[in-house]
């Protein structure tokens, strides 16, 4: 059996989990600032319309397949050897975006940015799992969720400050990124490899992993978890990336409120979805995950069915997003991010986690293109629409991923956490 993690070890699985979760940061943080920043290049270099939509398209396509060749290049040869490139790469793609000197310096700095983004996700939160003591995996990988909130409120503090500055707030913006990514990949440079992955490469007397082990994700023993992971963070994502992507569509085309208001509303659901967060982080290894799971998906489907019900008004709005910004996060994304870790073997983790990402954005951004037609024909027919897939997405998640076995805390019991034979730790490691 693992050793009990003595303080220092607890500190040091913290602290990996706060420099490899930097991920989340920076992933949030790539999507937010291109989200501003576009517009603020528009004008000075003379953006079209069209070349709006390709670039932020580009940045979606770029992250879903980072994180699926990401993934699979983090179980084939290390979780630190990985997120040490994606993270240079990340931060290579913010200084081209900061001193674009055109739209075609656009194209490829976006490029970099959201493959590095994508890519740097699946390693990072299984470096955090795996580096983790038993019984705290959940609440570390539930860490990375709060930040990647934490990220929307910075970037958008640079917004109000930078807004009015046009390509300079641009170039501003992407800094800051640059400055992030920069400080992030000082900073791993020090973590040890994943202690899990280490023992298996170790095990097969490689330094890699055999890629051939992707056959083995597709046999009959993984194929269902993956499928079930795959699909229940798809349908709960459609509503995560309308809430996220269209509330202010939503608030100004359909409610007719201002882009201030708007934005006030966002303001007050992300409060509520951070301190949610926090409360996972309690629940997550405890008994009453599940019970919270279940709680939090009826919530999510009430939140919907009140301006679907309703009406569309202010009022509605609000209550769907203070509502759903909290039990969204008790029923969604997160609770993917600790199953995926949770579910699937050492060999095999990050190649997982690549797939149902990409095929997660792959979901969000086919629904994206006729999101705005159904709110444009009928709001409340869209509420519908998420409301049933939160359904969905609830009895995928309690009647099919929560029920396959756990794998994680198996192989934890044969190598104390942090561990890592001393003969190979440097090899495995990359130094």
């Amino acid at each position: 059996m693992p050793l009990i993690p003595s303080t220092p070890e607890r500190r040091r699985a913290w602290w990996t989990a706060g420099v490899a979760g930097m991920a989340s940061y920076l992933d949030a943080g790539a999507i937010v600032t291109t989200g501003t920043a576009l517009v603020l290049y528009q004008e000075p270099m003379d953006i079209t319309s069209a070349q709006f939509g390709q670039l932020s398209g580009l940045l979606t396509l770029m992250i879903g397949l980072g994180a699926l060749i990401g993934g699979n290049l983090s179980d084939r040869f290390g979780r630190r050897r990985v997120f040490t490139v994606t993270v240079t790469l990340y931060a290579i793609g913010a200084l081209l975006l900061a001193a674009a000197p055109g739209v075609g310096a656009l194209y490829v700095g976006i490029l970099l940015l959201g493959f590095a983004s994508g890519a740097d996700l699946p390693p990072s939160l299984a470096m955090i799992a795996e580096a983790a003591p038993e019984h705290d995996e959940g609440k570390m990988v539930a860490f990375s969720h709060v930040l990647w909130m934490a990220a929307i409120p910075v970037v958008n503090v640079f917004g109000i400050i930078v807004g009015d500055m046009g390509a300079a707030g641009a170039r501003i913006m992407y800094g800051h990124l640059l400055v992030v990514a920069t400080v992030v990949l000082l900073l791993r440079l020090r973590l040890p490899e994943s202690p899990l992955w280490t023992r298996h490469a170790i095990s097969i007397d490689t330094g890699a992993v055999d890629r051939t082990s992707l056959r083995r994700l597709f046999s009959r023993r993984w194929l269902p978890t993956l499928a079930g992971v795959a699909l229940f963070y798809a349908i709960t994502n459609i509503v995560a990336n309308t809430h996220g992507q269209f509330s202010q569509y939503l608030l100004v085309n359909v409610v007719g409120t201002d882009v201030s208001t708007a934005s006030a509303v966002s303001l007050i659901g992300l409060g509520c979805s951070l301190a949610a967060a926090l409360f996972l982080m309690r629940i997550v290894d405890t008994r009453f995950r599940m019970l919270g799971f279940v709680l939090g998906s009826i919530a999510a489907i009430i939140a919907c069915l009140v301006p679907a019900v309703v009406g569309i008004s202010i009022a509605a709005v609000v209550i769907f997003g203070v509502v759903y910004g909290i039990s969204g996060i008790v029923s969604g994304e997160p609770m993917f991010k600790v199953w995926s870790q949770e579910l699937i073997p050492t060999e095999h983790r990050s190649t997982a986690q690549g797939i149902s990402i990409a095929f997660a954005r792959a979901v969000a951004a086919a629904f994206g293109l006729v999101t705005p037609l159904i709110m444009d024909y009928s709001a409340e027919l869209m509420f519908l629409v998420l409301a049933a897939a939160i359904l969905v997405s609830g009895l995928i998640g309690l009647l099919w991923v929560s029920r396959r076995p756990q794998v994680l805390r198996d192989e934890k019991t044969t190598i104390p956490t942090g561990a890592v034979p001393a003969a190979d730790s440097t090899r495995a490691s990359g130094d």
